[in-house]
């Protein structure tokens, strides 16, 4: 079982990593061909493309001037201590032991513009490159013909040897959609999050953020193999909800007002 999530904006490269155990991208070599395209541009460029501030494009024209295999520690950072969402908050990876980290870079993938497939340990140079990003390139006008079937083919690879290949989603659809289901050879477990708010169950972006990290947690810290066992997620207040779940779809909620 292989657990998916995105990356995230915010980055953390000044907190000391809780391990000192790292592992390289695999796609570096690919990540190398978009840097050289990205340097191509200029900050006005990347802020009308990325539509980000000035102030920002101008960090990331650094970023990518400065970004150099190969990594090590003195200048990359793993992945999942890194990256410094809303996700990441609530996967809280720094606080997790060595056996939850162990478990994480055997069953969770992150997803990534620049890096294509990482796993958590992976170290990663600072950088900002979403996955929807309408960057051209030699495989076409975006990422997503960029990276074609190489994500895919890179989590057929990380799926167990025994046992039922699943893939458990909880990414956002823009990084999602750089998975090709059809040529997954793995079930699809789509996991979402709502919560009460006007009336009614709705997923509200920040906690659906917030819960897909403490799902990866809850996985982690109980050691998960077998995607039934996440029908027992029962933090911050959600709980699984059979009579409108299915098979593909698990849905959870919790009636707390937002």
């Amino acid at each position: 079982m292989i657990f998916v999530i995105s990356p995230a904006k915010s980055l953390d490269f000044d907190t000391p990593p809780v391990t000192a155990e790292y592992t390289q991208p695999d796609f570096l070599e690919r990540s190398a061909v978009l840097v050289q395209r990205l340097r191509e541009l200029s900050p006005a460029d990347l802020s009308r493309l990325m539509d980000i501030s000035d102030a920002l494009a101008v960090l990331n024209v650094t970023r990518y001037a400065e970004w150099a295999p190969p990594f090590t520690p003195a200048n990359a950072k793993q992945a999942l201590l890194a990256f410094n969402g809303d996700v990441y908050e609530g996967l809280d990876a720094a606080s997790l032991p060595p056996a939850g980290l162990a478990w994480c870079q055997q069953h969770l993938r992150i997803l990534s513009g620049l890096y294509g497939l990482l796993r958590p340990l992976d170290l990663i140079q600072p950088y900002r490159l979403e996955m929807g990003t309408k960057l051209s390139n030699a495989a076409g006008k975006d990422l997503y013909a960029f990276w074609g079937e190489d994500i895919t083919q890179a989590l057929n690879a990380a799926m167990p040897q025994s046992g039922p290949a699943v893939l458990v989603n909880l990414a956002s659809e823009e990084y999602f959609k750089a998975v090709r289901p059809k040529a997954l050879k793995a079930r699809i477990v789509n996991c979402v999050f709502e919560d009460w708010k006007g009336g009614r169950y709705k997923i509200i972006s920040f906690y659906a953020k917030r819960a897909r990290g403490l799902m990866v947690r809850y996985a982690a810290s109980h050691g998960l193999t077998q995607p039934e066992g996440l029908q027992g997620f029962n933090v911050d207040g959600y709980a699984f909800v059979p009579e409108i779940s299915d098979a593909d779809t698990y849905i959870f909620r919790r009636r707390v007002e937002a």
